[in-house]
C-alpha cells in the first residue's frame, strides 16, 4: 500500500488505497490503486519515470498506512478489508485420479479374446495387452469351451472404458504385446492388499468368476499365488468354466515339479520331463489343487 499527496499532480486531492501497479509511457505514469469501487487513474502530470522507484518504496513507509490489524482506511476514513490473497492451488485435470507411479492409463478400443486387448494410451499411440497371469479358453482360432462366453465377458466389461495398466517384470512377450494387470480404478498403493486386487483388478475377476484359469509365466509373478487362490475358490464354487460337466479322459497326468505345469500322459512336453521333476497326479482336480496349471499343448 502507498498514500500520495495528489496535489503534486491532480487537482489537490489525497488518495489512499492498495498498490496495485504504475505505468510508465512517454514520461507520463498510470498509477493503479485498489478500492472497493474500482481502480482508481490519473494521467496527468508530466513526472520523470524514475520516481517510480521512489513511490514503490513509499508503499512501505507512507504515512496512514495499515493499522496492525490488516485493514485499510481511505480518504474519509472508512475502514476496507484488504483484497483477498490467491493461494497457490495445483492444477488438477477435471476426472484425473491420483494413481500410482508406473501405472499406465489407457482406453479400451477393442477386445481380441478373454485375455487379449487393444489400447489407446495417453498419448495416442495403440498397443495390444496381453493380460497377465490368466489364460482364458480359446474363441478366435479354435473355439474351446466356455471361450465364447469369456471373450463376451470382457468386451461388456472392459470395451470402450478406461483401464490403468500394471507392468510386473517383463513389459512385452514375444509378440510384442504389453503384459500387464488391467485396473477398472487404480490402486491406493504401490503394493495393494488382497481387497483392492478382488474389488478393482480385472485379471482377478475373470479368475474369480470362473472366466480363466490361472497361468503363471516367471518373471511375472507379482499376484502368483494370490491368483492361485482366487481359482481355487472359483472352482470349489463351481463357477463359470469349473460349472462344466468334464470328465477326467485320461488315466492320470505328469505334473513337472520345476515349470508347474501337467500334461497328459501322451503329451510331449510330459514325456520329456526329468524322472526328478515328475509328479503324476491321479485327477486334473488334484493338479490344480496343488497349484499346477495345465500344458498349453496338450490343454488336459
Amino acid at each position: 500500500m502507498f498514500c500520495l499527496h495528489a496535489g503534486e499532480v491532480n487537482r489537490g486531492h489525497r488518495y489512499t488505497g492498495v498498490y496495485s501497479q504504475v505505468k510508465a509511457d512517454k514520461g507520463y505514469l498510470t498509477f493503479f490503486l485498489g478500492r472497493d469501487d474500482g481502480d482508481l487513474k490519473w494521467h496527468k502530470s508530466k513526472i520523470l519515470a524514475v520516481l517510480l522507484v521512489t513511490l514503490m518504496l513509499l508503499a512501505v513507509g507512507c504515512s496512514g498506512g495499515t493499522p496492525d490489524n490488516g485493514q485499510i482506511q481511505d480518504a474519509d476514513g472508512k475502514v476496507q478489508k484488504p483484497p483477498a490473497q490467491s493461494q497457490s492451488v495445483s492444477p488438477v485435470e477435471p476426472g484425473e485420479k491420483k494413481v500410482p507411479a508406473g501405472l499406465l492409463a489407457a482406453t479400451v478400443t477393442r477386445v481380441v479374446d478373454g485375455d487379449t486387448l487393444v489400447v489407446r494410451l495417453k498419448d495416442g499411440k495403440s498397443e495390444t495387452v496381453r493380460l497377465i497371469g490368466v489364460n482364458t479358453p480359446e474363441s478366435t482360432r479354435e473355439v474351446e469351451p466356455y471361450g465364447k462366453e469369456a471373450s463376451a465377458y470382457t468386451r461388456s466389461r472392459l470395451d470402450g472404458r478406461r483401464i490403468w495398466l500394471e507392468r510386473d517384470v517383463q513389459e512385452r512377450d514375444h509378440y510384442g504385446r504389453i503384459l500387464a494387470y488391467a485396473w477398472l480404478e487404480p490402486p491406493a498403493g504401490d503394493k495393494p492388499g488382497e481387497d483392492a486386487v478382488r474389488s478393482r483388478m480385472f485379471n482377478a475377476e475373470l479368475l474369480l468368476k470362473g472366466y480363466a484359469q490361472v497361468m503363471t509365466v516367471p518373471p511375472n509373478v507379482k499376484y502368483a499365488d494370490l491368483f492361485v487362490r482366487l481359482q481355487r475358490e472359483a472352482r470349489e464354487k463351481k463357477r463359470g468354466l469349473w460349472g462344466l460337466e468334464v470328465k477326467d479322459r485320461e488315466p492320470y497326468y505328469i505334473g513337472n515339479a520345476r515349470s508347474k505345469k501337467f500334461h497328459r500322459p501322451d503329451c510331449e512336453y510330459g514325456r520329456q520331463t526329468a524322472p526328478d521333476n515328475r509328479v503324476r497326479f491321479a485327477t486334473k482336480e488334484k493338479a490344480l489343487d496343488a497349484g499346477y496349471e495345465p500344458c498349453n499343448a496338450c490343454k488336459p
